[in-house]
């Protein structure tokens, strides 16, 4: 077996198509200068074919991923050939659409940012009890049945992020709905669709796509210190990144798991780890180490912040993301006084959560319905007393 090269591949639903069981996600391109608007587009590039010649054959984005130019940036990344080697799944940014004229604009403004003539799967982006009411209104299904007529659109299904009940009637509302797109890693098992929704989904054999298997990236990194126990005890030989994609691939219902990728060698690394993946694959113990991990976590009072950036820009230039990944650290390390000098370095006076005016701009954004005024409350309440 040749490693770094993805053999694993996976039934697409109904669909008569196996796809890698990698995908790759344009959402945590490299930038420039801590702008997300800045992709370093060469080395962006060289990861997106890097991952394709290594048989990756998924590529996701969306029109507002890096606040606009993650499409564009998929765009030259599949031209020379690549992009007859994928399939191409972009979305329809649902807030922003008001008649089916709105959703004409942003697809033809998309093929041409992605330098195609066609997307292979077409989202409507985080729908939830507000945006799939609109959308069904607006007549999105008649609408989007006469772009597959016209080839502009391959296939339709939809991301994700609400209750349960929410997902299960958008899927029994249209039976022409191919797959949807959910998130899903063992801290979030029964949060949002969880793992109810991925079970139902595949039961009415829509394509499993998976998001955040690795939460953002705060299942990668160098855990806190009851965590860090817990994986010292257990000696399993595997890293935090590769258990937790390994625990999403070990369910049979999922079809592809993206993963947003910053530099190359996390593409070749969970390269390789695809090719490990399979059905079934965690042991016994791998499982109760998992769970053990994730009641961790919920007791130190995790925050489900993704980091996608969708509250940004504040009105008041808060600097929410980084905000709430301090705060969260501040709790998880057990109130560690050295995240309050890190907060100290990072955010400055103009950025800081003080600013925050609790206009709720930021809450009618976030992905995650996180209470994000709350949040930046104890936060100031944690950094910014006596500073």
């Amino acid at each position: 077996m040749r490693r770094g090269i993805v053999t694993k591949y996976r039934r697409f639903g109904k669909l008569n198509w196996e796809v890698s069981a990698l995908g790759f996600g344009a959402m945590r391109l490299p930038i420039i200068d801590g702008d997300p608007a800045k992709i370093d587009q060469p080395t962006a590039i060289r990861m997106i074919r890097y991952a394709i010649d290594h048989g990756v054959n998924y590529v996701d984005t969306a029109y507002v991923y890096h606040r606009g130019t993650s499409e564009t940036l998929v765009g030259k990344s599949l031209q020379d050939g690549y992009r007859e080697k994928v399939r191409l799944a972009t979305k329809m940014p649902t807030w922003l659409v008001n008649s089916q004229q709105d959703m004409d604009k942003y697809l033809d403004e998309q093929l041409a940012r992605l330098q195609t003539d066609h997307i292979d799967f077409y989202l409507l982006h985080g729908l939830n009890k507000d945006r799939w009411p609109k959308v069904k209104q607006l007549g999105v299904i008649g609408w989007a049945e006469k772009k597959m007529e016209e080839g502009k659109i391959g296939r339709l299904g939809f991301s994700f992020h609400d209750e349960y009940s929410v997902f299960k009637e958008i899927i029994d509302s249209y039976e022409g709905c191919t797959f949807c797109q959910i998130q899903f890693n063992y801290t979030d098992a029964d949060y949002q669709a969880g793992t109810k929704g991925l079970k139902y989904a595949a039961s009415k054999g829509l394509a499993v796509v998976v998001m955040e298997p690795i939460a953002g990236g705060k299942l990668a990194v160098k855990p806190p210190k009851e965590v860090q126990a817990i994986w010292d005890k257990a000696n399993i030989k595997s890293t935090p990144a590769k258990l937790a994609l390994q625990w999403v691939w070990n369910h049979p219902e999922v079809s592809v798991v993206l993963s947003g990728m910053s530099t190359l060698e996390q593409v070749m690394e969970n390269l390789e780890s695809a090719d490990d993946s399979e059905p079934g694959v965690l042991t016994k113990e791998e499982l109760d180490v998992i769970n053990q991990i994730a009641q961790k976590y919920k007791e130190s009072g995790y925050i489900g912040c993704t980091g996608c950036k969708y509250c940004m820009p504040c009105p008041q230039g808060v600097n929410i993301p980084e905000i709430i990944a301090l705060y969260n650290e501040f709790y998880v390390r057990g109130r560690d006084d050295e995240v309050k000098k890190k907060y100290r370095e990072n955010i400055t006076p103009e950025t800081n959560a003080k600013k925050c005016v609790k206009c709720g701009t930021c809450e009618t954004l976030c992905p995650q319905q996180l209470p994000i005024r709350n949040i930046l409350r104890g936060a100031t309440f944690a950094f910014e007393q006596n500073a």
